[in-house]
């Protein structure tokens, strides 16, 4: 039995009838997204312009429910994506059967409801590369494809390699899983599995393709423009030589292949390579926004945002827009504004979330959707809004009662 309505697409924003994103369960991303800008815009308030800024009436926010969903408590999963088939149903994916932050046993894993969140499958294993699969990101085109995205990662080594040169510094159990993960591909094997990378099935599901390199990353992946492109905003990864791009990535059959589109611009006094973990929305005008997780010394810990006017060809300077938190995940609510939520790695440690009903230009005050965080071991939230405008957001966090992160989820609305 199905659950709540999603409302539309948010990574389209389309006001016709929903797209062709069918999965098992029958719903979509395009009901999801739009459900989640629907609510989001409930939580956001009403911004009355004062003096050509824009003045946010406060609002409460009623989170109905905190939970975790993590259905493997032993292990640590992280840096979740929440998206939506055109049918309703949802899907989830992120990085789990690791054993902390940083190991050699990550793996993509995917995970549905049918149910608007009430419940979830198993987590089925969609990529496991032979090293450190890391943030995953899912998208469901209006062809009805299903995507999902990953970059693999050895960042593990050194601590590993540190391990092995001191005996008896590790747990010697946990030294033979380490080492058992490690040699089973060779260094030059090992090297060649770094990347940024997709897969992609044409059947709900049911079957993925092989593992394909795509250009660009960030946590949640591409988006689908209203013209039917598919728009990677991220960072290029692995670099051979030179300083890494940043910037955005073109798809125009639907995923199976993609092209460098243009760099993001750099604002004067920053080091492009401090920009990570971009995400974009389109908005109802055509008016496309990115958001940066910004590490530069000037506004360092902040969300720097970009927009472009010409279906993502050009694009401005990237700019403050005054928020302290990162990385950000945006939608496009049914009515039309904009909804970020971004991990808050500092008190109240948890989840935060604001709208915007002038297509980014502005920005409401922040609206907790968790406060209780026990470190900063959390973050990466990803949100839907359903057609009665409540929202349900998903994160990964590092509880006080485990070692391991859980995947924790909320169902909110803004009264």
């Amino acid at each position: 039995m199905l659950g709540k309505h999603v409302q539309g697409q948010l990574c389209r924003g389309f006001e016709s009838p929903p797209l062709r994103h069918f999965n098992e369960a029958g719903m979509s991303r395009d009901r999801i997204e739009r459900r989640n800008f629907l609510k989001s815009a409930l939580l956001g308030g009403t911004a009355v312009l004062v003096s050509g800024r824009a003045s946010w009436a406060a609002v409460k926010v009623v989170v109905n429910d905190r939970r975790v969903i993590s259905q493997n408590p032993g292990r640590y999963h992280g840096w979740p994506t929440l998206s939506a088939r055109v049918s309703g149903q949802l899907l989830l994916v992120c990085s789990g059967g690791r054993e902390g932050h940083v190991c050699p046993f990550g793996r993509v894993e995917l995970m549905r409801s049918d149910d608007s969140g009430s419940s979830w499958s198993f987590p089925r294993v969609v990529m496991d590369g032979g090293i450190d699969d890391r943030d995953a990101g899912v998208l469901e085109t209006s062809s009805g494809a299903m995507l999902i995205t990953t970059f693999t990662s050895n960042a593990y080594e050194p601590m590993f390699e540190k391990a092995e040169a001191n005996p008896g510094s590790w747990d010697a159990k946990r030294l033979e899983r380490w080492q058992a993960a490690h040699y089973r591909l060779s260094r030059p094997a090992r090297k060649a599995s770094l990347g940024v990378w997709m897969i992609r099935s044409t059947n709900g599901g049911i079957t993925w393709s092989g593992r394909y390199r795509t250009i660009l990353n960030s946590p949640h992946g591409p988006i689908e423009l209203s013209d039917g492109r598919l728009l990677y905003p991220g960072k290029e990864l692995w670099r051979k030589k030179g300083a890494p791009r940043v910037g955005f990535a073109q798809s125009v059959n639907d995923g199976e292949a993609w092209e460098y589109l243009t760099d993001l611009p750099v604002r004067e006094g920053d080091n492009k390579s401090d920009y990570h973990e971009l995400n974009a929305i389109e908005c109802a005008s055509g008016r496309i926004v990115v958001q940066i997780r910004n590490h530069n010394k000037k506004n360092s810990g902040e969300t720097l945002q970009s927009h472009s006017s010409d279906g993502g060809k050009t694009w401005s300077t990237p700019r403050s827009i005054g928020v302290w938190g990162l990385p950000s995940h945006l939608i496009r609510l049914g009515d039309g504004r904009l909804l970020m939520t971004y991990g808050h790695r500092r008190k109240p440690l948890g989840n935060q979330a604001r709208v915007s009903n002038d297509e980014g230009k502005t920005w409401s005050e922040a609206m907790v959707i968790s406060g209780d965080g026990h470190s900063g071991d959390l973050g990466y939230p990803t949100t839907v809004e359903f057609a009665d405008g409540s929202l349900l957001s998903v994160w990964y966090e590092r509880l006080a009662s485990s070692p391991n992160a859980v995947l924790r989820q909320a169902d909110w609305e803004i009264k």
